[in-house]
């Protein structure tokens, strides 16, 4: 499923790529006939990411697309005019009349849909803080997890309490701050709580500008110059059973609150 910095790359790139000009929305499968047609001859006013959702705000507040990709969705974006639909395009939108500009579709998400304003705010009103967002408010998901004898692994992937973590970050920042996954919330020090939020912040802006996820430094990598290579980019994260790059103990794996769970038992004692 991609974590919340994918969501606000693409509020970024398909603004540039629609904003501000009437839009082309058609729905090849079908199953989105009706909302297509809501958005069709629209102009894109802007985009907002909030943790794994992106809206579509329209020069009609009542007509904003609210899209959630999932674990299977995906967009396909290209210049120029579109190539015939290929396969189940949920969503296909073009610029100009003759889609010179720019075209994007949209296959397999979860959610799809067109909301109004107040639809926005009943979605959002469901989420914790985003560490991407300016507005975001840190105390409320601080409280959340000093409150909670929910493992802080867990924590961590509910949105209602953290807003964009996916299963990569939440390994790899529990790490990072040498915390154990399965020790309740509320037995994780306010300091170090603090200290997650933060480090959240760094690895998701990383990850916006980067286009990917890279969460070890250089002196912990085996090429400690240049790009990070994909086998140097995590320290935990599907590296179960090979050495930790820090204590040289193997990499510990197990299902957890359905999904993987990768941590170090000796970086992140108990």
């Amino acid at each position: 499923m991609p974590e919340g910095h994918t969501v606000h790359r693409l509020a970024r790139e398909q603004l540039r790529l629609f904003g501000g000009r009437p839009w082309r929305a058609a729905s090849p499968q079908g199953r989105f006939a009706a909302g297509a047609a809501l958005l069709d001859g629209r102009v894109l006013r802007s985009t907002e990411a909030f943790g794994k959702h992106l809206f579509y705000v329209t020069d009609d507040p009542e007509a904003r697309l609210h899209v959630h990709l999932g674990l299977y969705g995906a967009w396909t974006t290209g210049e120029g005019a579109p190539p015939p639909p290929r396969g189940a395009v949920r969503l296909r939108l073009s610029t100009g009349t003759d889609g010179a500009g720019g075209w994007a579709d949209l296959r397999g998400p979860t959610v799809c849909e067109v909301v109004t304003r107040a639809g926005q705010d009943a979605v959002t009103a469901r989420l914790g803080p985003d560490p991407l967002r300016r507005d975001a408010v840190p105390l409320r998901a601080c409280e959340r997890i000093l409150r909670s004898r929910t493992p802080i692994g867990a924590l961590l992937m509910d949105q209602s309490v953290v807003a964009g973590v996916g299963n990569v970050f939440r390994a790899e920042v529990l790490y990072r701050q040498a915390i154990d996954p399965h020790r309740p919330g509320r037995d994780v020090p306010p300091q170090e709580v603090t200290a997650l939020w933060d480090d959240l912040v760094v690895l998701l802006r990383a990850g916006v500008r980067a286009g990917r996820i890279v969460t070890t430094l250089p002196a912990d990598r085996s090429r400690r110059s240049g790009p990070p290579t994909l086998a140097d980019a995590h320290y935990v994260y599907r590296r179960q059973g090979l050495p930790c790059r820090r204590c040289g103990t193997g990499v510990r794996a197990e299902p957890f609150v359905g999904r993987t769970l990768y941590w170090c038992p000796v970086c992140q004692p108990s």
